[in-house]
This record gives C-alpha cells, structure tokens and sequence, in this order.
C-alpha cells in the first residue's frame, strides 16, 4: 500500500456559502470534485480534529481542513522506454504526435508497448490518481496505424474537463487522408451512424438510423491528384474507423487501409513499392480548451515522412 499525503486546504471568504466539495474543488484544482466527494465520505477530510464527511455542507469561508490523500495505486502496465514525441506538456495534460504503428491502449494482443506504457515512463512520478490509480487518461484514441495528434491527461479534473469537451463535439480535429479517385463534388457531410460489423468483428459499418452512435464527418477537397485526392476531414463526432468507413461509403476509401479498400492495380503497385501498408490517414490539427487555465490551445502536425512520400509520388 502507498503512503497518504496531507494537504493543508485553505478556503478564502468568496468560497462562503459553497458546498463544501465545490470549495475544495476550487482550492485544490488538480482534484476533481467527484474524487474530493468520495474522500470526503471515506473520512479523509478533517476541520479542528473532527472528521467531516457530508460534502454537501455549507462552507463559512477563510477556513482551513486537513486532506488525507491516498497515494495513488501503481498502474498495472508497466512504464517503458518508448520515444515520445511531445508536441505541448504542462502539470495537467500533454499532447504527443503519434506515429504511425503504435498502439494506444495495452488490450489482447498488445499487452504492452503502447501508448500508455511510453506515457507511464515519460511522466514518471508527475501523474496524478485519475480514479484512484496513477495512470494517464486517454480522453480519445486514434488507431494504431493512423499518425497524428493525441492530447493525454495527467491528472483527473483535465480528464473531465477535456471528456466534457469531446461529448459536446466543442474539440477541433481535422484528418488529412489521400482517398481513391476524386470526389464529384468539392465538399461535404457524411451523416451516418456506425456500429460493429455483424458479419466482420474487425470491420464497422453504417447501420440503420437508431442502430448505431451518430456519426458526422465533414469533408472536403484540398488536391486533386493522380486518380487519388487529398482530403480534410473535420471530425463532429469522433468513432471508430469513422473516417475511413465514411470515405469508403462515397466510394472513395483511403489509400492503404487493409479493411475497406481494394487497391486496383496501377495504386496497388504503388503502394507496394513504397512499402506503404497502413491506411494513408494523419490527425493533422487538434484545438480544444485548456480544462485548467481555459486558454484556447490549437496543435498542428504536418504529414509523416510514408505519408508525404505518397502523396509526392501521386502528384507526378
């Protein structure tokens, strides 16, 4: 078992009148205020030698508590020295620019050198207990053979405040991907709900409307290349495969993708003499709102060197 850390919380007069979870939320702010609760209930929380465990008591003001503070639990995945690309990092969250290749999550199959494993060793002692455990929160996930952005938290209130931002469809993600053939029109929206594939546990597909989670991708034309177009497209919701599930339903899927596109022959070649065997899909601009400081925060990340490769060699 881990120690316990005590913190001396000291409320000001504006906080008069709070609850007293939402008083120390605001005084202790890198603790969400569903933990600071259950604290609160577990009798961790004293004023004046006396546990006090009802969070929704009224607070005076220019007070002071004693917070006993579990250390977090040990992560079960273990930390390892996997190179990182740190795009911004701050006490609260960071952003990295993954490659192409890499796992986000430990699951079947990938037990370890994920994401999580390289977060666990780059952070080291600097995260915080998201649920008790010392852990980074993956807020959303990108899969293992797309590139791009990513914006992990480190301690449980960015995880909230940015998980907030991602259900209200308020965070700004914008993919590049170069798909087959060229779009008839210039842009567009694909509104279309998607499901696990009854017939393909790999595949997800478009299901009937009530079936599925919404699903809404805008998208448009940036350049028109040789039977083959780059495309940004702006993600309202954020599901799995959505991007190349909804190119693929326009008829154009992304070069590459070993599940909704078959390569004709002149692109298959291509591809194989490039040694390009992913689909051709980078998360290039990320921008949400600080959940701590609300500073509007945007990243930007431009093609990987496979991907820029392609896309060269398509425009000849």
């Amino acid at each position: 078992m881990g120690g316990i850390q005590t913190i001396d919380v000291r409320l000001l007069p504006a906080h008069a009148g709070l609850r007293l979870d939402r008083a120390l939320a605001d005084a202790v702010p890198t603790m969400s205020r569903e933990r600071l609760k259950s604290l609160i209930r577990s009798g961790a929380l004293e004023q004046s030698g006396s546990l006090v465990r009802d969070p929704a008591t009224k607070v005076k003001g220019d007070e002071s508590f004693l917070l006993a503070v579990p250390e977090p639990e040990p992560a079960h995945n273990q930390a390892q020295d996997i190179p990182l690309r740190v795009i911004f990092e701050d006490e609260h969250l960071l952003v990295v620019d993954k490659p192409a290749g890499l796992v986000v999550h430990p699951a079947a199959g990938n037990a370890d050198g994920t994401l999580v494993n390289a977060l666990l060793h780059h952070c080291g002692g600097s995260l915080s207990g998201i649920g008790g455990v010392a852990r980074p929160g993956i807020v959303h996930r990108i899969d293992k053979d797309t590139s791009g952005l990513l914006v992990v938290a480190k301690t449980d209130v960015a995880h909230e405040g940015l998980a907030r931002q991602f259900a209200a469809h308020s965070i700004d993600r914008r993919y590049l991907a170069l798909v087959s053939g060229v779009p008839k029109f210039r842009e567009g929206t694909i509104d279309a709900p998607l499901a696990r594939s009854s017939t393909n546990r790999k595949k997800i597909a478009i299901v009937a409307e009530g079936r599925g989670k919404r699903a809404v991708t805008h998208w448009s034309r940036l350049e028109v290349l040789r039977d083959a177009t780059l495309v940004e497209c702006r993600l309202e919701t954020g599901r799995t495969h959505q991007v190349r599930v909804h190119m693929a339903s326009l008829g154009h899927p992304l070069l590459g993708d070993p599940l909704y596109s078959r390569s004709g022959k002149t692109q298959g070649k291509l591809l194989n003499e490039l040694g390009f065997h992913r689909q051709a899909l980078h998360a290039a601009e990320l921008g949400f709102t600080h959940p701590v400081t609300k500073h509007r925060l945007s990243f930007s990340s431009s093609m990987p060197p496979d991907m820029q490769e392609l896309f060269n060699a398509l425009g000849v």
